[in-house]
């Protein structure tokens, strides 16, 4: 009996470091930024799916991004990845589909504040970073309310070869919506990141009913309520393909978006 004691109670210790370990990997990816890729080699027009969303998730349920072969843009929220369409509609994606970049990270809120009667998209970024303690760490942002006026792009799946997205998004589609509610999803960078992501704002938005959304372009905000995840660390994807060990990766995404891959 003495030893069948001794067997269950080493059962448990070993069962609690576990659980305890598990946790700890967990807790690190509260605070931690996951991108598939950088900036760049989707401007240069490397489009080809590098991650699924499935694997994508494990890393965050909060995020932006695009799918494979440039299909539109992603929306994940509450754990759940949106699609939005060049045709303006929103379906709920297979999580087998893969994504050539994307952001993603565990949201929690840090800090929220109201931003009602932000007239323009630049108001509305001027006064969340009033409200910052710092623009030298990247953040995650939550904004749910009720918008007057919102202004979205997406673009159509891409055929190889692949043009630059320079040139893509002179095709793209936009939609314009007025009083309509939903949540703007996305993600503020610090300046030093350019390149590997984008500086500032990059929010996408998916109505609250979910058949609307999109890259925001311009929106004005009549009452809504900003939540913000400070962000910790940043771990990045790096992709494992021919055709971006192949481009020519300029310093700045001014330079990339007239840049040509490297034959």
């Amino acid at each position: 009996m003495k030893r069948l004691f001794k067997i269950a109670i080493l059962l448990i210790v070993i069962l609690v470091v576990v659980k305890i370990s598990v946790l700890s990997e967990l807790d690190k990816d509260r605070d931690t930024l996951y991108q598939v890729s950088i900036l760049n080699g989707l401007l240069l027009g490397d489009y080809d799916g590098k991650l699924t969303l499935d694997e994508i998730g494990k890393h965050g349920d909060f995020g932006i991004g695009t799918f494979d072969r440039l299909d539109g843009e992603a929306v994940e929220l509450d754990g759940v990845f949106y699609q939005v369409k060049a045709d303006g509609t929103v379906r709920r994606m297979d999580n087998r589909v893969k994504s050539p970049f994307a952001m993603a990270t565990f949201f929690n809120t840090d800090m929220e504040f109201q931003v009602n009667q932000q007239p323009d998209y630049l108001s509305l970024q001027n006064f969340i970073d009033s409200r910052l303690p710092t623009r030298n760490i990247p953040y995650a942002v939550k904004i749910e309310g009720k918008f007057s006026y919102l202004k979205v792009r997406s673009v159509p799946a891409q055929n190889k070869p692949y043009q630059l997205f320079s040139e893509v998004t002179k095709h793209q589609s936009t939609f314009e919506m007025r009083d309509i509610e939903g949540t703007l999803v996305g993600f503020r960078m610090p300046n030093y990141i350019q390149g590997v992501n984008v500086s500032g704002y990059h929010m996408h938005f998916i109505s609250r009913d979910k058949t609307k959304g999109g890259h925001v372009l311009e929106c004005a905000i009549g009452t809504g309520l900003a939540k913000i995840d400070d962000i910790k660390r940043f771990t990045m994807a790096l992709p494992q393909s021919a055709d971006f060990y192949k481009l020519s990766i300029p310093v700045n995404s001014d330079e990339a978006s007239k840049g040509e891959k490297n034959n």
